[in-house]
């Protein structure tokens, strides 16, 4: 079975986390057997955002969202990161500003989609808003309860505009979260990413896994699917993530454009060239023998 068909909530499926094995593998039993097929999976997602980036008639947009220590940042330097810069951005959305707060919640999302032929990754995304709004009480409930059918309108419409959607929600225990955190206190590199709010918000853990459930229930959709990633072992991760964003792109046949030259006319243009050249070349060999040319 493809892992777009595996990891995939199927619309209007109810999603309960605890029934889904965060240290899941598949048949790999460590990082180095899984090590061949990652790299071969990103090297061919290079090769179709290269495609996809020369097309220049539609773009992917990919949201990741997890609870802390989750690692997003993780999946977009390690399987992201294979990507040509040239044509990826990556986004990630902090907490609202004074402007963006006087806008519907979807204002500042809309304007980092990306443009045809991009590939924009959303490190947290427009789900902040009905996962943190809704842990926090930040809006009225009657107010959360319509952002779903928000949130589905507004993809709908990327997608009629030619913006593939993709959704991963990296799912790990509550046992692993409290690993990373350790990892972080004991490796000053990590320590930068130590926050006030992380130990706060694992004591609503139960919350928030109600709040993901909630999202991913209500905003899988055929166009516009969710995934969910085992991630409590990140090189496992990383595989599932590269490989469905490459099984999706190969199912879009990307093609390179026709040229947009005459190519015969480039090709004579190319041999006159190349016959001045060696021309050229000749004559400074006959005058550097006869003693006429620069010593």
């Amino acid at each position: 079975m493809k892992y777009f068909d595996k990891f995939r909530v199927k619309p209007g499926q109810k999603v309960k986390l605890d029934e889904v094995d965060p240290d899941f593998t598949d048949a790999h039993v460590s990082r180095d057997d899984a090590a061949k097929e990652v790299k071969s999976d990103t090297r061919r997602l290079r090769e179709l955002q290269e495609r996809l980036y020369a097309e220049r008639g539609r773009s992917l947009l990919i949201c990741l969202q997890a609870i802390d220590a989750g690692g997003k940042d993780g999946t977009v330097r390690h399987v992201l990161g294979a990507m040509n810069p040239q044509g990826c951005k990556v986004i990630s959305f902090k907490e609202p500003t004074r402007i963006e707060l006087d806008h519907d919640f979807l204002w500042r999302v809309h304007q980092q989609v990306p443009g045809k032929g991009e590939v924009a990754v959303f490190n947290r995304s427009h789900y902040e808003d009905v996962i943190v709004a809704k842990v926090d009480e930040l809006v009225p409930k009657k107010t959360l309860a319509a952002r779903y059918d928000q949130i589905n309108a507004f993809e709908n419409l990327l997608i009629h505009n030619q913006t593939h959607v993709l959704k991963f929600f990296l799912h790990i225990s509550k046992e692993e979260q409290l690993k990373r955190f350790k990892a972080r206190l004991e490796d000053p590199t990590k320590q930068w990413k130590i926050s006030e709010s992380d130990y706060a918000d694992r004591e609503r853990w139960g919350d928030y896994m109600t709040a993901f459930e909630k999202a991913l229930s209500k905003c899988s959709t055929e166009h516009a699917p969710w995934f969910i990633i085992p991630a409590n072992k990140k090189w496992f991760r990383n595989l599932a993530v590269a490989r469905i964003v490459v099984e999706y792109l190969d199912g879009l046949e990307l093609k390179y454009p026709p040229p947009t030259v005459d190519l015969a006319k480039i090709r004579q243009e190319y041999h006159e060239a190349e016959s001045d050249s060696e021309t050229e070349t000749e004559t400074e060999t006959k005058d550097q023998a006869s003693g006429h040319g620069p010593p």
